[in-house]
């Protein structure tokens, strides 16, 4: 299978939003619940830029020894001009800018895996290209609904030269 996609440079990026520790075998439910909590909040926001939404996955330095309960960072959030007037109850995080492989993804959660063994088992060996150790991304239009059976957005995957 192959997938739409290109490798960019970018900025740093400034993300306003909430955040909790989570595990491969709780991202569903954690992702979920920071999105409830935070997706009717997102108009307290002044200073965002465009209409999309960020859902974030701070690795660190996680794909060194992978378990369904290894501990990562999960954030929802959007992105903004600056941090100034960051609401009651949320944080700032900065995606640290450099190359990132953007993918047009089409499908369901469970369509996932399959994303993930082209990007580890085909483009990158092909590539000159390794994992980065700054956060993963999905970047959701304004359309997305995780209750849709299909959705549309792009991956994110932090690159440096292998």
């Amino acid at each position: 299978m192959s997938y739409k996609h290109q490798v960019v440079q970018v900025e740093d990026i400034k993300v306003v939003g909430v955040h909790a520790p989570a595990t491969f075998q709780t991202i569903a439910h954690v992702t979920g619940s920071l999105g409830r909590a935070f997706m009717p909040r997102r108009k307290e926001i002044e200073n965002r830029i465009g209409t999309h939404s960020f859902s974030i996955q701070d690795y660190d330095a996680v794909f060194q020894n992978v378990t369904p309960q290894t501990s990562f960072e999960k954030w929802v959030g959007v992105e903004v001009s600056d941090f100034e007037n960051v609401p009651e109850g949320m944080n700032s995080l900065v995606l640290p800018g450099g190359a990132y492989l953007v993918i047009d993804f089409e499908g369901s959660l469970s369509d996932f895996p399959k994303l993930w063994q082209f990007i580890l088992q085909e483009w990158l060996p092909s590539s000159n290209y390794k994992l980065d150790k700054r956060p993963h991304f999905e970047k959701l239009p304004k359309t997305y609904n995780p209750l849709n059976p299909i959705n549309k957005e792009e991956v994110w995957v932090p690159l440096e030269l292998g």
